[in-house]
């Protein structure tokens, strides 16, 4: 007993030293929040995208992993889209915010309110209160940020839960108040001061855009402000008017509430926030529920312990302290979206109209999913390491289905959108099921895909409102979508080529999970359309190119300039998004030849654009031409290029998670080329050893001897000791846990992964033999 102790606690220590947890040296420690809060300075960031793309768009928050509510200190004032809560050139700190922001996208914040502690003479309007600060005093940690105010003398510290947070104030001078605004650009806000049960309580209602832009969404951020100690005296405010005394106030712009507090005898002034999306009483609720005392410390502590969890799903090994801080980096921020919006009880307001409040029966209501970015990388990446969360996320989709009556195109602000194209909503589900997440309603589900594949709403105003797939009318009729279809009912309007692309390889990941199901006619007809890329590659050129309905491609032609049916890019970023048939690509190339060379050209004329995600799976797909090697080289230099330690490190926005979740499967030596199938493309991997622990209790364990800056180029590989010459693996070989190990040099061995049977495998039904 006493050995078997002993060998318990050496395995115990050894995870311990593994993980960074001995001497203070936490995974936490690793995550500087404030990285992509300023504007990108990777050299070729604007190259394609210029503007808004230049921008990362993430905030230093704290918050738990998927939470309702991400705490952020706030250094611009408005909801308004495209303008992020703080940004890292911002020398005046405005408040603290409970946002809702969709991070590292360019959309916009709703239902949230701001905190501002004052000292001296008061100061409402956000501008006017903002205080100097120095990010030298700054400290940004998933669950703890402070901030030193100079010119309040106060030093401001905040933690806190998913639905709730706890401030802790310290003041210099003995003038103490505190500020509170709802932030509604809208001037629908409501304030509400309680000095009895010391409390300022308050909502903002949430508008839409994109689809109904200005329209409310049905349901409003309710919040209440607790306080510790009693108010001295209190008021409403509206622009610079103050009224001293006043309890309420609403419906205007630039309102607010204050009080005066009696400051303690140490000067630390404590404050609690509950939030909800329900009502005023819920948000109350939520906050007895998560932060019942005025422990600031023990609300920190669990917090800290919560993202020790979180970061711990993916330990690595490696000399390099700066990819080690890239890596948790990139786990923090793909840990904000898609966000429950569920109280402590279940209850969330029902989606596409906010009534009535629906309650879970178990698990978290999930809201916010930027699909246009997140089915690529995010979501593959919660299906090995949090499944049950993925499930749930699934679940969320079901059943904004069933309430909302078509499955929704890219659902925000618990609303239908057609924000971006394509219907990715349905690779997303597909891609679950296929990798073995049953913890949702898939056939609730399948039914909903199924509907936006194959009908279209009767109703005009449905179909105005973002219900259904955009043009699939078109695109069901002539196998493409032709460019007379302007495609007007969008806010991303005709991007013909594009949506055809985009919808061919969503037919296809339906198609996969139809045949899972035993839909054999579904899967008939789906799989057909899953070739209909063809329709809009020019076999003359190879290039991805506008065609009108009687069959002709658009003139002239420059497949390297951005064209009006190319969304966010141009014909040579777009050629290559047929994750579904490579092959088939290839053919349409004109084979395996010409095929290499266009890709060679993507990295050599320097083509390639990383900042948006049309081109995230451009690199992987030299495995399919037996020439794993160029992968192994261009994913690395992406990797150290392209992802920098500092606020403007990122290349361009971080679109809810999917840039960081790249980076993340990048840095682990492969990728998920094509949700809705099994299969990894194996890359490069950069950490002498990483260890995936997972939800089954086992663990996939990636082993790279002798990986460097230098060493790139993978010489073997053996998977459970066993030799292993495939450039790809399955989710199974995952989810059975084992040790995929390489052995990693300087120069290309073109012989590993290079032959036809190592290539990853083509799908036989598609009916398009590549003859290569």
């Amino acid at each position: 007993m006493k050995s078997q102790r002993i060998l318990t606690f050496s395995l115990f220590l050894l995870f311990l030293i593994f993980t960074g947890a001995v001497n203070g040296q936490k995974l936490m420690s690793y995550v500087d929040t404030r990285v992509g809060s300023a504007a990108s300075i990777v050299h070729d960031a604007g190259a394609f995208g210029a503007g808004t793309e230049e921008l990362a768009q993430t905030i230093p928050a704290v918050l738990v992993p998927n939470g309702m509510n991400f705490w952020t200190p706030q250094t611009q004032d408005t909801e308004r889209k495209c303008v992020a809560p703080y940004y890292y050139k911002d020398s005046l700190l405005q408040g603290f915010r409970n946002s809702h922001w969709i991070v590292g996208g360019c959309t916009q914040d709703y239902g949230s309110m701001t905190l501002m502690p004052v000292s001296g003479t008061l100061k409402c309007q956000p501008a006017a209160r903002a205080s100097r600060f120095s990010h030298a005093k700054e400290t940004a940690t998933p669950a703890y940020y402070s901030a030193y105010l100079e010119d309040y003398r106060v030093k401001a510290e905040m933690t806190g839960t998913s639905r709730a947070a706890i401030f802790r104030f310290t003041y210099e001078q003995d003038e103490a108040f505190l500020v509170v605004n709802p932030n509604s650009d809208e001037g629908e806000g409501f304030i509400e001061i309680d000095p009895e049960k010391k409390e300022i309580r308050g909502y903002n209602p949430v508008h839409r855009i994109y689809q109904g832009g200005g329209k409310y969404a049905g349901f409003k951020g309710y919040f209440v402000v607790r306080f510790k100690d009693v108010f001295l005296s209190y008021g409403t405010y509206e622009k610079e008017s103050v009224a001293e005394g006043n309890k309420q106030t609403s419906g205007k712009r630039y309102i607010g509430g204050y009080v005066k507090l009696k400051l303690p005898r140490d000067k630390k002034v404590m404050v609690k926030v509950g939030s909800s999306f329900t009502g005023m009483d819920a948000a109350r609720a939520n906050l007895e529920e998560e932060i019942a005392d005025w422990n600031f410390q023990k609300v920190r502590s669990v917090l800290e312990k919560v993202w020790e969890k979180k970061l711990s799903t993916i330990t690595v090994r490696t000399t390099d302290e700066t990819a080690k801080r890239k890596f948790y980096g990139s786990l923090y921020r793909a840990s904000f979206l898609p966000h429950a919006i569920n109280d402590a009880d279940g209850s969330y307001p029902a989606f596409s109209a906010g009534e009535p409040v629906m309650k879970m029966k178990s698990g978290n209501y999930y809201e916010d999913f930027s699909m246009w970015d997140t089915y690529r990388a995010l979501h593959p990446l919660l299906n090995i390491i949090a499944p049950q969360l993925n499930g749930e996320m699934m679940q969320s989709l079901a059943l904004k289905y069933e309430q909302g009556g078509w499955m929704p195109i890219f659902p925000c602000w618990n609303s239908y959108t057609a924000a971006m194209i394509g219907d990715h909503c349905v690779a997303t589900l597909a891609d679950a099921y296929v990798k073995g997440v049953r913890n949702f309603d898939y056939r609730a589900a399948y039914e909903g895909a199924r509907k936006n594949a194959f009908t279209s709403p009767d109703d005009v105003a449905d179909y105005k409102n973002g219900m259904g797939r955009r043009a699939l009318a078109s695109y069901l009729k002539h196998g493409y979508i032709p460019l007379e279809d302007e495609v007007p009912d969008a806010f991303h309007r005709r991007e013909q080529v594009s949506r055809t692309l985009e919808y061919a390889f969503d037919d296809y990941t339906l198609a996969q999970w139809a045949d899972s199901l035993g839909k054999t006619d579904d899967y008939k007809q789906l799989i057909k359309r899953a070739g209909n890329y063809k329709n809009v590659i020019d076999p003359s050129t190879g290039w991805a190119r506008g065609r009108y309905a009687d069959g002709r491609f658009i003139e002239p032609f420059a497949p390297l300039k951005f064209q009006f049916y190319i969304t966010e890019g141009t014909p040579c970023h777009y050629t290559w998004y047929v994750p579904q048939d490579v092959y088939g690509l290839m053919k349409v190339m004109g084979g395996r030849k010409a095929y290499t060379q266009k890709l060679d050209s993507m990295f050599s004329e320097r083509l390639y654009w990383h900042g948006n995600e049309p081109c995230h799976q451009i690199p992987f797909l030299f495995n399919y031409a037996g020439e794993p090697w160029k992968t192994q080289q261009q994913v690395r230099h992406i990797m150290e290029s392209q992802y920098m330690e500092a606020p403007g490190g990122l290349s361009g926005n971080d679109d809810a998670g999917q840039m960081s979740a790249w980076y993340i499967f990048a840095s682990l030596g492969f990728y998920p080329v094509c949700p809705g199938t099994p299969y990894y493309i194996i890359a490069s991997p950069s950490f002498e050893k990483a260890v995936i622990r997972l939800e089954n209790g086992k663990n996939f364990t990636v082993v790279a001897r002798g990986a460097s800056a230098r060493n790139v180029y993978i010489q073997s590989v053996t998977l459970n000791g066993t030799e292993y010459t495939k450039n790809y693996f399955s989710h199974q070989d995952i989810v059975k846990g084992g040790v995929l190990e390489f052995v990693m040099g300087d120069r290309p061995n073109k012989e590993w992964g290079s032959k036809k049977e190592d290539c990853p495998p083509a799908d036989r039904d598609l009916q398009l033999d590549s003859g290569l």
